[in-house]
């Protein structure tokens, strides 16, 4: 159960743990929360302290009336000392502050689902995770990706940015989002880290498979390569000014 006010960190998070095999059942309110709620419904809750209507502390106290047991994440922004104390408290499991990499949240997640004998149980060799886009395969797994016959590899962070990036196609996915799950917070990825590595993902995504030679040598070796004639690029990165960006790729 996943309780989160902002509709852009609940629909990432949302889609992060659908990948990793796991039900979501997501709310924006607190109220809609509690109401939707049902005693077994689910194995734990990431909850969100500042919501709409009722906040976290209503939410966590109402639940824990219907099921005592069930484990709670806070997610917040509040990170002073006073707020940890009074969320451990409220009586939840761990409290994590914002900005947070995913990937922990999921560890510390699984975790307290160890603790509680309901952890998901893992494949030794997970199943590779494949993304199709335009006439292009990515293989983030691998980190791998496949141009008719050409192959690029990617770095680990140029992967997850791609892996992001595909993950939400043809929509905006906002800076902060990325630097968060790239490189854990925002600091991190101060001044031009990240356009750096977006750069070389735009290279990566070239279609050279649409390119042709413009002149062959007797061994039949390219000595230059252009675009065809009128081609128009159908996968690209696109940089939302002030906002962030987006995979756009063009049927």
């Amino acid at each position: 159960m996943l309780v989160e006010e902002s509709n852009n960190l609940r629909l990432v998070l949302k889609e992060y743990f659908e990948m990793m095999h796991y039900d979501v059942l997501d709310f924006n309110d607190g109220e809609s929360a509690i109401k939707g709620y049902k005693n077994g419904c689910c194995n734990i809750c990431l909850l969100d302290t500042d919501l709409p209507k009722k906040d976290g502390y209503v939410v966590i106290d109402e639940i824990r009336h219907i099921t005592p047991e069930l484990p709670v994440i806070f997610i917040t922004e509040r990170d002073s000392k006073e707020e940890r104390i009074k969320g451990f408290k409220a009586g939840c499991d761990d409290y994590v502050t914002k900005p947070f990499s995913t990937e922990e949240l999921l560890l510390r997640m699984e975790a307290i689902l160890k603790r509680c004998g309901c952890e998901k149980k893992r494949e030794l060799f997970p199943k590779s995770i494949i993304f199709h886009i335009g006439n292009m395969v990515f293989n983030y797994s691998e980190l791998k990706l496949k141009k008719g016959d050409q192959e690029s590899m990617l770095s680990r962070k140029e992967a997850k940015l791609l892996k992001l990036l595909c993950e939400h196609k043809n929509k905006l996915v906002p800076r902060e989002i990325i630097t968060k799950e790239i490189w854990g917070d925002t600091k991190a990825a101060e001044g031009r880290s990240l356009d750096v590595f977006l750069s070389k993902l735009r290279k990566h995504i070239k279609s050279a498979d649409e390119c042709v030679s413009e002149n062959n040598n007797n061994e039949g070796e390219k000595r230059k390569n252009r675009y065809k004639a009128c081609y128009e690029s159908k996968i690209e990165i696109v940089n939302i000014h002030g906002a962030g960006y987006l995979l756009r790729i063009k049927d």
